[in-house]
């Protein structure tokens, strides 16, 4: 039993806690993420409601109607990409930037090509005729724009090779001729993907 007189064991001093050393400081300082609030940027707010789901279909009728109206979205969607010339909607033969770059010296220039189809379908219908001298004509007419297609192919060619050279100089410009030629072909408005450029804008 202890005596009344005895002393009280002494209480453990309570250690201080140990003053945080200025480069810990400056450590946690510079670790620190400042909020968007913080940065000034403004934090769109959620729309109300949540996400919209789309209701079940009530019948067959209506979820062939979905899909189908789905499927022409997607296939809107896929020409819009094919006319601006966007890679992930072309086909394999236009993708790249060596065949942008061939469009474009293309489509910045007239093509007699490009009149090749409209004024041989006016020709075939003079070769067909009894006159003789229309005939004629007509004959000597698409002889003479066979050639001026021929010579302007040439001078297409010799435009694509020189603008291959200046941005790929390492790519063969001989590989994409034929691919120009028949885009030059067709009529500008007709052409896909689109046209990028102006006639006559240098390129």
């Amino acid at each position: 039993m202890p005596s009344l007189f005895s002393r009280k064991p002494a209480e453990p001093a309570v250690e201080d806690a140990p003053t945080p050393e200025p480069e810990d400081v400056a450590a946690r300082a510079r670790s620190y993420t400042p909020s968007k609030k913080d940065q000034g940027k403004v934090t769109p707010k959620r729309a109300q409601g949540g996400r919209k789901v789309e209701p079940p279909p009530a019948n067959r009728r209506e979820a062939m109607k979905r899909q189908r109206d789905k499927q022409r979205l997607a296939r809107l969607e896929n020409r819009q990409g094919m006319m601006d010339g966007k890679d992930e909607y072309l086909p394999r033969r236009d993708k790249g930037p060596e065949r942008s770059l061939a469009r474009d010296v293309v489509d910045a220039r007239r093509n007699v090509a490009s009149y090749f189809i409209p004024v041989a379908f006016i020709l075939l219908i003079g070769t067909t005729t009894n006159v003789a001298t229309v005939k004629f004509a007509a004959n000597l007419l698409t002889f003479a724009m066979i050639a001026a297609v021929i010579v302007d192919s040439y001078l297409l060619t010799r435009r694509l090779k020189k603008a291959m050279h200046a941005k790929f100089p390492k790519t063969p410009a001989r590989l994409h001729y034929s691919y120009a030629i028949l885009r030059s072909l067709s009529i500008r408005k007709w052409r896909i993907p689109g046209p990028k450029v102006k006639l006559g804008q240098k390129i």
